[in-house]
């Protein structure tokens, strides 16, 4: 669901980035009113299982790939405008060390995945609740809405790409008529994204954030935003949250998972690619004039590889480095904050 450099024209790219603005600024007020200083460290956590969520691609409909996002687990974990900032910054880490979504692209993939998705799960998570008689004890019922929470968030964050796709060779062409930028319309684009989330990476979405909720209130109940609001116990030594930290330990072990799913995401081919993607049985045939002559940035670890490392061990490095650097960005963010009480709500 990484929208890559180029496939957005630059106005497109501009309105996305533009539009995520006061969808930052209200999610840091809110934050600021709703956490404990002491909670913001753990932001990074919540950014991490978000992080390695994403490197475990899964074979889809189709023959392309697919992931989980994390952003409905997030919001579970510290409420969706805490989830908005974490998967921002997680995906901001992705494009500029990884070369994982353009940093042009930047807006649009926070829109659809930082955005949408965490909204989207908490709120249908929380409907689900209140439908069941709002009893928070029964964990039957947070569980069950956390799945079909997170399963509706991942398609309409999908469903949001496949539109910003879909549009840009409506609105952008050449002389010759040919696309500029992403070649597929809408009646390509919103089946080919749709039909592998809705078959695949929902359920995939849905289990991942099903079983680290469930993991993380039986080992640690206070890292729930259930918790938070109602001003719940509150303890956040490193020790106490020990089986978090060997659960994201084992994750980025298990990373290299991840990379035996073959394939390229749907519309993530690189430049030298596209001609030849096969669509609706004939091949593209030519290379959009945005994607051939586009801006690029070189990143340190492209793809999450190391020139001259195996494969598998330059993958868990990469999960290293980026959780290590996200527990580190938000410990960093919490140091200036002035300490504060929270009251329930």
């Amino acid at each position: 669901m990484h929208i890559p450099e180029n496939y957005l024209s630059p106005a497109t790219c501009g309105v996305m980035g533009v539009a995520m603005v006061p969808v930052w600024a209200h999610a840091v007020k809110k934050v600021n009113e709703e956490l404990p200083k002491d909670k913001i460290p753990l932001l990074g956590v919540g950014a991490a299982f978000s992080f390695l969520g994403m490197m475990f691609n899964v074979p889809l409909v189709g023959g392309t790939t697919g992931h989980a996002v994390g952003g409905t687990l997030i919001a579970l974990l510290f409420g969706p405008n805490a989830a908005c900032i974490a998967v921002s910054i997680a995906l901001l880490l992705q494009a500029i060390i990884f070369g994982d979504g353009g940093i042009l692209a930047f807006g649009a993939n926070c829109f659809n995945m930082a955005f949408v998705l965490p909204y989207v799960g908490y709120a249908v998570y929380r409907l689900i609740v209140r439908m069941a008689g709002g009893d928070l004890a029964k964990d039957r019922v947070h569980y069950i809405a956390a799945a079909i929470g997170s399963y509706i968030a991942i398609n309409a964050a999908a469903f949001c790409a496949s539109v910003e796709f879909g549009i840009q060779p409506w609105l952008f062409k050449d002389a010759a008529g040919n696309a500029l930028y992403c070649p597929y319309d809408l009646t390509v684009s919103v089946p080919a994204m749709m039909i592998p989330h809705l078959a695949v990476a929902g359920i995939i979405e849905a289990i991942f954030t099903v079983a680290v909720f469930a993991f993380v209130k039986k080992t640690s109940p206070e890292l729930t935003y259930e918790s938070i609001l109602t001003g719940g116990e509150n303890a956040n030594t490193t020790k106490k949250h020990m089986p978090v930290f060997a659960l994201i330990a084992l994750l980025i072990a298990a990373t290299p998972l991840g990379l035996l799913a073959t394939g390229t995401a749907w519309g993530e081919w690189g430049a030298d690619e596209i001609a030849d993607i096969v669509t609706n049985g004939s091949a593209l045939g030519y290379t959009p004039k945005g994607l051939a002559e586009g801006w690029s940035l070189s990143v340190l670890m492209p793809d999450y590889a190391v020139s001259g490392m195996n494969e598998a061990i330059a993958y868990i490095l990469s999960a290293f480095i980026g959780v290590a650097l996200l527990i580190i960005i938000f410990k960093l963010i919490s140091i200036p904050m002035k300490g504060r009480n929270h009251d329930a709500s």
